[in-house]
């Protein structure tokens, strides 16, 4: 079965089955349960659904393991399961279809960003899908169908994984937006010629959009390469009725667009999320009622190859940049946005820090509670009307790597050159109780994300025209917990792209004097940050709620046993200062809520003692 599915193909077209989870849904089975569970748990549903396709007009029926790997099992406490739960689908699947049609091991994306976007590598990410495919194997499967895939370089590592333990054929589907391109922005043009280099042997596209869209998808496709196409449309867009996610598409409509893709080359036409037997059943009618066109020619492209181009030097990038490049002392202010519109007082605030000798203003891009203005708007209002350069936090919370790219694609068109990327901390329990953080990439992925826009390529690998000039900091914490973890993701920082470094404040001298070789190892200036000091309540807040804050023994004490403790506050927070300008190459000064007197007065006495 396993040779003759590619012999049957170039036959004639074949009919896979429609969506798995969707009939599940319909007969009971909540959204919050572990679909692939169910091979273990209600083998005899499963079954059935099975069963019904075959009805249908199947030739080929998909095991029930989409989610059925490691990862995305272990948010159900089910990761050690995998091997289980896949030979279990695989084996539910082969009885049904004994020798009557083919069985297709299902394999889905991970649920997170591989390398360069996240933080699992590729080498990992194809030691987890080879482990879903060799039970699969073992199960008798008699290809595999890797689907949804909106990275083409997950999708790539899912080939390369399978290829590790069988010679199994291999259906490859991305998934696109309606304009043709991958969710991550990868085209046709792009991703096809990509995955038959890979060692695909099937090439298609599924889920997402209906089949209107899948059409001009495929019509882009077609002659982009030797491997067969497939197709498997949604059943139209979802629409909300009375509270519930509905797919409108009719089996008329899907068969009706089944008959095209058959005209542009189609071989393998099915469904996805919304299909159920009745849609497999009338696009199997069509099918066997239709001639299908011939197999397109190959094409020679004419597009133009996307050129990495050469990025631009630090010191062109921006006043704060030019200053690192020159080895030049720089001193760094801090202004966080207030809560509605009046933005008066943070520009009167980036004013005085500019008189007070700073070179650039920080602008943190902190998950605070109530209404407050973005930090770009904040970063652009500084730039425009102080001329200081405006450093802007750009924290990946809440923003999936597409906004991402827009926001900084943004940022870049409206003058923003200084950018520090992080991780960003969860949105804090506040007045809105319902607010949650969500995390599409972390820092590292960020910071890949910006080199490649650095050298004019976004993130689904096609030019932007013109490079972009963003110089590229990056926090590290060398104080965190586990050290070993946040040197080796400062490694990974580095080679991402950075070119310079912000620490948290510093407090503890001797423990900055300990870690600071391995700062220096990198080769890139690192601005470290003080507090202006006014009180002990300050400092036990930084202690114990600011991540990456380390305290000197006897610090506290000192400050609540002063007479004056202001003073005495102001006069520890002058003299680490002062003794940090010989152990970095800038100083980031701040103050706690609000008190920006204590900073200017900070940066005042520090610029003019620099001066003498």
């Amino acid at each position: 079965m396993a040779r003759a599915f590619l012999d049957a193909l170039r036959e004639r077209v074949l009919v896979c089955d429609g969506a798995m989870g969707t009939v599940l849904y319909a007969r009971g089975v909540f959204l919050n349960r572990c679909f692939d569970e169910l091979n273990l748990t209600h083998a005899g549903l499963v079954s059935e659904v099975h069963e019904d396709y075959v009805r249908a007009g199947a030739d080929v029926i998909e095991t029930n393991t989409f989610g059925a790997n490691r990862i995305k099992l272990g948010t159900f406490g089910l990761s050690a399961d995998v091997h289980a739960i896949n030979l279990a689908g695989a084996t539910l699947a082969r009885r049904i279809a004994g020798d009557r049609v083919f069985v297709a091991g299902a394999i889905g994306p991970l649920g997170v960003r591989i390398e360069p976007w996240g933080r699992t590598g590729i080498g990992e990410a194809e030691e987890i899908f080879a482990e879903q495919a060799a039970a699969l194997a073992e199960g008798g499967v008699d290809l595999f169908v890797l689907e949804t895939f909106r990275d083409v370089n997950e999708l790539v590592a899912a080939i390369t994984g399978v290829r590790r333990v069988s010679r199994l054929p291999i259906v490859a589907q991305m998934t696109t937006e309606d304009d043709g391109n991958s969710l991550d922005g990868t085209p046709p043009e792009t991703f096809a010629p990509a995955l038959e280099r890979a060692g695909a042997d099937v090439i298609g596209v599924n889920c997402s959009v209906g089949p209107a869209a899948m059409l001009e998808t495929i019509e882009r496709m077609a002659g982009l390469t030797a491997c067969p196409l497939s197709a498997q449309p949604n059943a139209g867009r979802p629409r909300d009725v009375d509270g519930r996610n509905l797919y409108l598409g009719s089996p008329e409509y899907l068969a009706s667009y089944a008959r095209r893709f058959l005209a542009t080359g189609v071989r393998l036409v099915g469904g996805c999320c919304g299909t159920t037997p009745e849609h497999i059943r009338q696009i199997a009618q069509t099918v066997r009622a239709t001639v299908p066109g011939p197999a397109p020619a190959r094409q020679v492209s004419t597009a133009n190859p996307t050129v990495e181009l050469p990025g631009v030097p630090r010191g062109e990038k921006s006043a704060f940049g030019r200053q690192l490049a020159a080895g030049m002392f720089v001193y760094v202010g801090e202004a966080a946005a207030p809560r509605g519109l009046d933005l008066t007082p943070a520009t009167a605030h980036a004013r005085a820090l500019a008189a007070a000798g700073a070179t650039a203003v920080s602008v943190p891009d902190y998950p605070r509670n109530g209404a407050r203005v973005s930090a770009l708007a904040l970063a652009l209002h500084i730039q425009r009307e102080t001329g200081l350069d405006a450093i802007l936090h750009v924290a990946c919370r809440d923003r999936n790597l597409m906004g991402l790219q827009s926001d900084l694609l943004g940022a870049h068109a409206m003058g923003i050159r200084n950018v520090l990327l992080t991780t960003g901390d969860p949105a804090p329990q506040s007045a809105y109780a319902d607010t949650t953080s969500g995390f599409d990439v972390d820092a590292i992925g960020l910071l890949n994300m910006v080199t490649r826009l650095n050298h004019g390529i976004d993130i689904g690998g096609q030019s932007i025209g013109v490079a972009t000039r963003f110089h590229v900091g990056a926090a590290v914490n060398p104080f965190a917990p586990n050290l070993d973890a946040e040197w080796r993701r400062l490694e990974f920082k580095v080679e991402a792209g950075a070119e310079y470094l912000l620490t948290p404040p510093v407090f503890d001298l001797a423990a900055f004097d300990a870690v600071r070789p391995r700062l220096e190892a990198t080769g890139l200036p690192v601005v470290t940050a003080v507090v202006a000091v006014e009180s002990a309540r300050q400092v036990e807040f930084h202690a114990s709620e600011v991540t990456g804050v380390r305290l000197p023994e006897g610090l506290l004490e000192h400050l609540r046993s002063a007479p004056d403790e202001g003073g005495a506050g102001f006069a520890w927070a002058l003299a680490t200062a002062q003794a940090l300008r010989d152990r970095g190459h800038g100083l980031r000064v701040s103050a706690l809520h609000g008190a920006s007197e204590a900073a200017h007065r900070l940066l005042s006495r520090l610029t003019a003692r620099n001066a003498v």
